[in-house]
């Protein structure tokens, strides 16, 4: 594909100054832990580690991403409050969050700050 692209296309494929960035998460849960529990644990961890921030995420129950809930980029204070949220909590024995990553092209890196 070309690499001298309008704005108007850049910004509708994502890429150059308007890269997306967001973080995957992946989440070990005690092994003796009722379905109920883990289900309460998520309806808490959209509510108040998602919503709260204003973010999205997009997974299962043990691994997803997590990214901004309108057009945009997760900052590094979002996930940094995501995982403390995580790392507080009883119901599970490891919360691994990844560094940011382009959320629509996960194997391009992250553009430099201007």
């Amino acid at each position: 594909m070309a690499t001298n692209r309008s704005q108007r296309l850049r910004k509708k494929l994502c890429v150059d100054e308007f890269q997306e960035l967001g973080f995957e998460l992946n989440l070990d849960f005690k092994e003796d832990l009722a379905d109920e529990a883990i289900d309460a644990f998520l309806d808490a961890f959209l509510q108040e580690a998602m919503e709260a921030n204003g973010l999205g995420y997009v997974g299962g129950d043990d691994f997803g991403l997590v990214c901004l809930q309108k057009r945009g980029s997760v900052s590094e204070e979002q996930r940094a409050a995501v995982e403390a949220w995580l790392k507080g909590r009883s119901e599970l024995t490891e919360a691994t969050v990844s560094p940011l990553i382009d959320v629509w092209y996960p194997e391009k890196p992250i553009n430099p700050v201007a």
